[in-house]
């Protein structure tokens, strides 16, 4: 049972050995608590999951799911509030012979903050939104534009995000004809070069 605020090598190296682990049936469980998130209602929530769980047909499986369920609200409870990048709680049966008990509780506080709030039971641990904090932390500008709008944003990894949207007032195609056409061609020339 350890809580470890790490860096993104301590990451990158946990994220390795948790790969690493398989449960025999669905019973390894991951918590992803978000900052801000009321902890009571995550314990509560768990609390509804194990009652869930005691409905489960096999019985190791039921043993092993409903035992990391206690272990991670008992876990939960040292906690008064949640940490400011949020909490990842990783806690299951790891063992690879049947009927062994080879419980792992991994506590982590991530180098980023957390972003989902998530409850899964599976054979392996949900590792992808702590991946995600590996991936390239460069940002990137981004300019679009053409001739009626543009738009200024942000690319982070995978996730783009519009930062703001103008408009450039340039007016579309236009019906005057003769020598009215070449001069209204010119002020839209000047026009789509100041709006550049």
């Amino acid at each position: 049972m350890t809580h470890e605020i790490i860096d993104v090598y301590g990451l990158r190296k946990k994220l390795e050995f948790l790969e690493a682990k398989r449960g025999r049936h669905t019973e390894l469980i991951t918590v992803y608590v978000p900052d801000g998130s009321e902890l009571y209602k995550t314990i509560s929530k768990l609390g509804e999951e194990r009652g869930t769980a005691e409905n489960i047909k096999s019985k190791a499986t039921m043993k092993n799911v409903t035992a990391a369920l206690d272990k991670i609200i008992s876990e939960l409870r040292l906690f008064k509030k949640t940490p400011p990048n949020g909490l990842v709680i990783f806690c299951g049966n790891v063992a690879e012979k049947e009927g062994q008990a080879d419980f792992l509780l991994e506590t982590l506080i991530p180098p980023k903050p957390v972003s989902v709030n998530l409850y899964r039971c599976s054979q392996k641990f949900v590792l992808e939104p702590l991946q995600e904090m590996l991936e390239s932390a460069e940002v990137y500008g981004l300019l679009i534009v053409d001739r009626q709008e543009g738009d200024i944003g942000l690319l982070k990894g995978k996730k783009a995000e519009i930062v703001a949207k103008f408009e450039s007032m340039i007016p579309g195609k236009f019906r005057a004809g003769g020598q009215s056409a070449q001069r209204f061609e010119r002020v839209l020339e000047g026009m789509t070069n100041d709006f550049f």
